[in-house]
C-alpha cells in the first residue's frame, strides 16, 4: 500500500470538510468580525501546519539571513499566516458582492493601464503570489477588462472545481501552466483577443526557465512574459495588490516594461526577467509579510 499517497488523500479530505466549515461559518459572520475569525484561522493554522511553517522561515532565513534576526523572520513568518487567512476569508466573503469589492480595492496608476493598452493589444500582467492577489483580477474585471490568468493545477480537484467556479463568475479566464504548448496557444490567443494576461512570476519553474538573482540566490525562473511579449509586442506591466492598515487594498500599476535587448534572443530574455523579477524583491521588501513564504523558491539550482 501506498501510505504516503493515502496520508496526503486524507489530509485534503480534513482540508476540504475545513475549507467548507470556514465557509459556512463566513456567511453567517457579520462584517465586522471577519479579520478577528481570520487572525483566529491563522493561529491554529500556524501551529498545525507544521511543514508550512518550517518551509515559511527555512525561505525567511534564505532571503534575509543576518538582514533580520530570528525573532523578525519568525513576526514575518506569523503575519505571513495571517494575512493569508485574511485573503481566503475576503475572497469568500467579497466576490459575490462587487459593490463592497469596489469600495475596499482602490486602482492607483490605472493611466499605466490605459497606456500599455494605446497599441490596441493585449497586456502582460506580471505580479506574484503577493497580497491578495485573486482580488487584484476580480476587481480589473468589475471595471469592464476581460482578464485571463496563468496558473497551475491545484492538488485538490474539489477546491480547484470551487475556485474555477468563482473565477467565472466574474468572466476571468483560467490557463493551465502545463501542458506548455497548450498555454502558450491559450496565451496567445488572450493577448491576440485584447486581454489582460496575468502572469505570476515568482515560483519555482524547475526546467525550461532561467535562473537569476532573487534575495542575492539563483532562482529558476519562467520565461514566459518575456517570449510573449517579443513575439506579439504586448507591453509588459508590473502590477501588485498591496493590503493596507485597515485592510483595504491597493492595486498598483507600475509604467510598461521597456524591453531591454541583448546581444542575443537569449540573453534579450535574461536581462528582461531579471528586471521583473528584481521589481518582485523590491515590493516583497517593503511588504515581507503580504508575500507566500510558503513555496520553495529555490528548490531547483543551477547545474
Amino acid at each position: 500500500m501506498d501510505f504516503k499517497k493515502i496520508r496526503k488523500t486524507i489530509s485534503r479530505f480534513f482540508g476540504w470538510l475545513g475549507f467548507n466549515f470556514c465557509s459556512l461559518i463566513i456567511k453567517v459572520t457579520p462584517g465586522k468580525y471577519l479579520y478577528g475569525l481570520a487572525r483566529n484561522i491563522a493561529y491554529i493554522g500556524y501551529i498545525v501546519a507544521r511543514k508550512q511553517r518550517k518551509i515559511a522561515l527555512e525561505s525567511l532565513n534564505i532571503a534575509f539571513g543576518s538582514e533580520k534576526s530570528p525573532l523578525e523572520r519568525e513576526r514575518i513568518a506569523k503575519d505571513c499566516f495571517t494575512f493569508m487567512a485574511k485573503a481566503g476569508v475576503e475572497i469568500l466573503f467579497l466576490m459575490d458582492k462587487p459593490s463592497l469589492l469596489k469600495k475596499r480595492a482602490q486602482i492607483v496608476g490605472k493611466e499605466n493601464l490605459d497606456s500599455a493598452f494605446s497599441d490596441g493589444k493585449g497586456v502582460i500582467l506580471v505580479s506574484a503570489h503577493f497580497g491578495n492577489f485573486p482580488l487584484l483580477l476580480a476587481r480589473l474585471s468589475l471595471e469592464g477588462y476581460q482578464a485571463a490568468s496563468i496558473i497551475r493545477h491545484m492538488r485538490d480537484s474539489r477546491m480547484e472545481k470551487l475556485f474555477m467556479q468563482k473565477r467565472a463568475q466574474l468572466n476571468i479566464k483560467t490557463i493551465y501552466s502545463q501542458p506548455r504548448r497548450a498555454c502558450v496557444e491559450d496565451s496567445l490567443r488572450s493577448l491576440k483577443n485584447k486581454e489582460l494576461l496575468f502572469i505570476p512570476l515568482d515560483q519555482n519553474f524547475g526546467s525550461g526557465g532561467v535562473f537569476v538573482d532573487f534575495f542575492g540566490r539563483k532562482a529558476a525562473t519562467a520565461t514566459g512574459p518575456v517570449v510573449l511579449a517579443l513575439r506579439t509586442g504586448a507591453k509588459i506591466l508590473p502590477c501588485f495588490i498591496v493590503r493596507q492598515e485597515n485592510d483595504t487594498h491597493k492595486i498598483i500599476f507600475e509604467p510598461p516594461l521597456a524591453l531591454e535587448t541583448g546581444k542575443d534572443n537569449q540573453e534579450t530574455v535574461i536581462i528582461n526577467i531579471q528586471r521583473l523579477t528584481s521589481i518582485i524583491e523590491r515590493y516583497i521588501r517593503k511588504y515581507p509579510a503580504q508575500w507566500g513564504w510558503i513555496h520553495r523558491r529555490w528548490k531547483s539550482t543551477p547545474s
